[in-house]
């Protein structure tokens, strides 16, 4: 149980000077995960009746955070951040033999750079033909087939440019 004598009173929170609140806010931006959320609620429950309405509109601290805060210190036990599990995944993830298939389509008519400079595979193939090429050759259906851009990126990846392959010309004196 908290000490009434340590709890700040709320009204007292409008008279924290600058000083004061620069010094929470740089020691909770110091802090990272769950220990940054316990920092927040233990001051929360300093402040007392009010005290997460307050430090949100006062020090700028999301209410949401603070919540889980105090939930972690009153269990004792630290909530885990997933991070790696947030955002897209990779479209290989939900068709695995996409880039197979790609490979398959473009590979017999790509060549590499005539004059040898480069080990860059050229392609006349355009990302539309291959997103056409996949649902006829290969019997993608049309809810099931990447967007064009996704397979302008995977083309990319895969290390073809779509370029219009010349024939190698000799070098003018």
């Amino acid at each position: 149980m908290i000490d009434n004598r340590n709890v700040l009173d709320v009204k007292s929170l409008n008279n924290l000077t600058p000083k004061i609140k620069t010094f929470l806010n740089e020691t909770r931006s110091k802090l990272r995960g769950s220990e940054r959320r316990k920092f927040m609620a233990k001051v929360v429950r300093l402040l007392g009746k009010g005290g997460q309405r307050h430090a949100e509109r006062e020090l700028g601290w999301d209410r949401k955070t603070i919540i889980k805060g105090r939930k972690e210190v009153d269990s004792g036990f630290d909530c885990v951040d997933h991070y790696s599990g947030r955002g897209r995944h990779p479209i290989e993830e939900k068709l695995p033999n996409l880039l197979d298939d790609i490979k398959d389509i473009v590979d017999p008519v790509s060549q590499c750079d005539p004059t040898f400079r480069t080990t860059q595979l050229y392609s006349p193939i355009t990302a539309k033909e291959v997103l056409r090429r996949l649902i006829e050759d290969k019997h993608y259906s049309l809810d099931q087939v990447p967007t064009m851009r996704t397979i302008s990126n995977k083309l990319n990846q895969l290390g073809f440019s779509l370029k219009k392959v010349s024939k190698c010309e000799p070098k003018k004196k």
